[in-house]
């Protein structure tokens, strides 16, 4: 079982990370991380984290739908001009 580590709120409502699990989760100065209320407290997650986790979701959703990335992506090369054309009025022929 991971070991709580106490910090204090700080005026505004801030608080510090531990460096030892700044460090653990690679978390730097500047970096962004999303917070989400849960039943039992506050969830601290690294952005980068989040980033990762939907591509992965993206990549099941595909694969349950038996579409792989390369032909996603090809698919929108195709509907691109017919987009910016109905969308914009550029035609790119």
């Amino acid at each position: 079982m991971v070991q709580a580590k106490l910090v204090r709120v700080q005026e505004k409502g801030q608080v510090t990370l531990p460096a030892g699990v700044r460090r653990n989760l690679g978390i730097k100065k500047g970096d962004l991380v999303a917070v989400t209320e849960t039943e039992s407290g506050v969830l601290i997650t690294p952005h980068e984290s989040l980033a990762v986790q939907a591509l992965d979701r993206i990549g099941a959703a595909l694969r349950e739908q038996g579409i792989s990335l390369e032909e996603l992506i090809e698919s929108g090369r195709e509907e691109r001009p017919a987009l910016l054309k109905e969308l914009h009025g550029i035609d790119e022929s």
